[in-house]
């Protein structure tokens, strides 16, 4: 009988120990992708009555492109309305916004490509994850932007193993962002 009790308590004992998640870079990606918005839009705001904007689309050939119409003249008493008006072929690429002097036009999406890392911290209850991404669908409009559409880019990400699971560290987001 003592025998009996003696394997139930070890077993319970062994059971009730807490076996720590292992953290590999399949469970490190789906939890990248389940908790920050990839594939994230990149985005470009235009002043549709700056006439440095009307300058920077023309530059950029959205115009001949058939995206975008410029007024080039504007009389005093039109002055601060929208010099940039929207063609219908660019409709695909218009983000809703909610100032009518401002128009926010998709330039592509930055997607997951893998993770390329995963680095444990000394006691194992924290993980530096390092991931790479890449654009897709890149829009005409992306003529405007000054990012390098071409280039993967390198992003880390802390995450912290708690009593239901790995999530990432948004503390440790905000202390990368103030320093």
């Amino acid at each position: 009988m003592k025998s009996i009790l003696t394997l139930c308590i070890a077993a319970i004992l062994l059971t009730s120990c807490e076996s720590k998640e292992k953290l590999d870079r399949e469970t490190a990606l789906s939890i990248l992708k389940k908790e920050n918005p990839y594939p994230k839009p990149i985005t470009e705001e235009i002043y549709i009555a700056d006439p440095v904007d009307a300058n920077r689309l023309l530059d950029a050939g959205l115009e001949d492109q058939g995206l975008i119409t410029v007024q080039r003249t504007q009389s005093l008493n039109n002055v601060g309305e929208p010099l940039i008006s929207f063609t219908e072929k660019a409709e695909p690429y218009l983000l809703p916004v909610n100032d009518e002097k401002i128009q926010q036009v998709k330039i592509a999406d930055e997607v997951i490509e893998e993770v390329i890392g995963v680095r444990m911290e000394d006691d194992g209850n924290r993980a530096v994850v390092e991931y790479k991404t890449t654009f897709s669908n890149i829009t005409p409009f992306s003529e405007l932007s000054k990012i390098d559409l071409e280039k993967e880019n390198i992003r880390r990400v802390d995450l912290v193993l708690y009593d239901y699971g790995w999530r990432t560290d948004k503390s440790a987001d905000q202390k990368r962002t103030t320093r």
